[in-house]
């Protein structure tokens, strides 16, 4: 009985905690949300503790349409589209070749890939330039190139993980009933690692939408800027705008959230399969 009394005692602290937990990290959120409805003389003096503000207002949204937050967004989707068809694509090949084909020196590619990803973007990003200037690549959607290098190698590593999931017996019958390695690729393995594809896509997406130092280094033109550069660019000489900043953080956050509640599924699925073998 007592025994029974501890471990609900320990449950119902657990769940305390997480809670208390969940709140601590969900405020920060919900502050950005309400302030970005409060006029700019709310957000400072007495009333910048308020968590309802006495004046709401949209002023700050309406302002994003005056300045080069939406620009950022179409320019953000395209880019971020563009590099997640690209790296998907490729991730699909490589990770099968990884996983299925014999090679000398395959596990030293695999670690090799992965040791890319590890560089910090400060150490590349100085090359990077270089060479986009020297090819007149700056200020453009040419973007994606350098933005892949940082989202391959991870699509690459989920994707070897659950292709040598797939049993090799159903390749060894494709290729019996006279398939072309190809085809045996394209319908046979591939809709069976949908769940990772799912998964590198959508973390390839959202990463390459928050990136930032690349996309302020390479384009300079604010014709080009992305989501995250133009809202750092929401300041004047001698004072930053906070309410247009909170503003366009809610309306560059819709997007990666909207995927992520449609997609929790897949990606969890993505995450967790082959965590154990079988």
């Amino acid at each position: 009985m007592k025994k029974l009394m501890t471990n609900k005692n320990l449950t119902k602290a657990f769940s305390i905690f997480i809670i208390f937990y969940l709140i601590v990290i969900v405020f920060p959120f919900i502050w950005v949300l309400v302030t970005s409805f409060k006029p700019e003389s709310e957000i400072w003096g007495k009333s910048a503790l308020k968590l309802i503000s006495e004046n709401p207002t949209l002023d700050h949204y309406r302002a994003l349409a005056q300045n080069n937050v939406l620009r950022g967004i179409k320019n953000s989707f395209i880019v971020a589209s563009l590099t997640t068809i690209y790296v998907t694509v490729i991730s699909i090949f490589a990770g099968y070749a990884l996983a299925r084909l014999q090679f000398r020196g395959k596990n030293f590619v695999l670690t090799l890939v992965l040791a890319v990803s590890m560089f910090p973007q400060m150490i590349v990003v100085g090359p990077i330039y270089n060479m986009f200037n020297e090819l007149g690549w700056t200020n453009s959607y040419n973007i994606i190139f350098p933005y892949s290098m940082i989202s391959l190698p991870v699509a690459i590593y989920i994707l070897v993980t659950h292709f040598k999931k797939i049993p090799f017996t159903l390749e060894e019958s494709a290729k019996i009933d006279g398939a072309t390695p190809m085809q045996t690729l394209l319908k046979i393995v591939t809709p069976l690692a949908l769940p990772g594809i799912f998964t590198s896509a959508i973390i390839t997406f959202i990463g390459v939408w928050n990136e930032y130092v690349l996309s302020l280094t390479l384009n300079t033109d604010l014709s080009f800027h992305t989501a995250p550069v133009a809202i750092s660019f929401l300041r004047g000489q001698f004072e930053i705008f906070w309410g247009q900043v909170t503003a366009a953080a809610v309306v560059v956050t819709i997007p990666t959230l909207i995927i992520v509640l449609l997609f929790q599924r897949q990606i969890i699925s993505g995450l967790t399969s082959g965590a154990l073998k079988e």
